[in-house]
């Protein structure tokens, strides 16, 4: 019975929330309007998009942890410092797996892995959900920010490099369903950055022509 108790207490609607409602009503690029700048950055392509969701996923997860575990023993006056710290570490962790395991991804990167540091949306949680909240609630809050993020960078990333290149995953989509032969052209547009920003203001046109109660938030 007490497993049970404890079992439905970890996955309550509450909880589930703290998952899930970053991913719609109030995802942090579309909503909150936070980490735009990764969002036209890493995005021309597919894979390194998908590489950065994954890796700001786990850092905002795993960081939102250390800091809630760590929150009654952090001197408020160097709490953004911590912060950082924290943030650094498991950015440097990640940046050293990606060089091991997919290096070229990492190139792709370059940088930006490092820019992990400065995402506003992570030390948005930081400060306004962990260091207020246990361990498991405020795993799920990094979680569902990071998968609502990494969200519309694949979503962005995969109309960026279809339209751009002509390719997904490096495979040639538009030769392979015979559009080039009838005069379709790659738009060079979309693989530069001031598209992704175009692309990302369609999302949010759509979202909140979907929800228009998200704009009175």
């Amino acid at each position: 019975m007490a497993e049970q108790v404890q079992k439905e207490s970890m996955f309550s609607t509450k909880n589930i929330k703290l998952l899930t409602d970053p991913i719609g009503r109030d995802n942090p690029i579309t909503v909150q309007v936070l980490g735009i700048c990764s969002a036209l950055a890493v995005t021309a392509k597919l894979e390194p998009a998908i590489v950065m969701a994954i890796s700001v996923t786990l850092v905002t997860a795993f960081g939102n942890v250390i800091i809630s575990l760590l929150r009654n023993s952090i001197p408020q006056r160097i709490r953004i410092i911590v912060q950082l710290v924290v943030i650094a570490a498991l950015v440097i962790i990640v940046d050293q797996i990606l060089k091991a395991y997919s290096y070229e991804v990492s190139k792709q990167l370059s940088v930006f892995v490092g820019l992990i540091i400065t995402n506003c949306i992570i030390m948005g949680r930081f400060e306004a959900f962990s260091m207020m909240n246990k361990p498991w609630p405020s795993f799920l809050d990094g979680m569902g920010n990071g998968i609502g993020y990494g969200m519309i960078l694949v979503i962005v990333a995969f109309f960026r490099e279809l339209l751009g290149s002509g390719t997904i995953f490096g495979w040639e989509v538009i030769k392979s369903i015979g559009l080039y032969e009838i005069g379709y052209i790659n738009n060079g547009l979309m693989i530069l950055p001031p598209m992704a920003l175009i692309v990302v203001g369609i999302i949010i046109w759509v979202q909140r022509s979907k929800n228009p109660g998200l704009i009175k938030d």
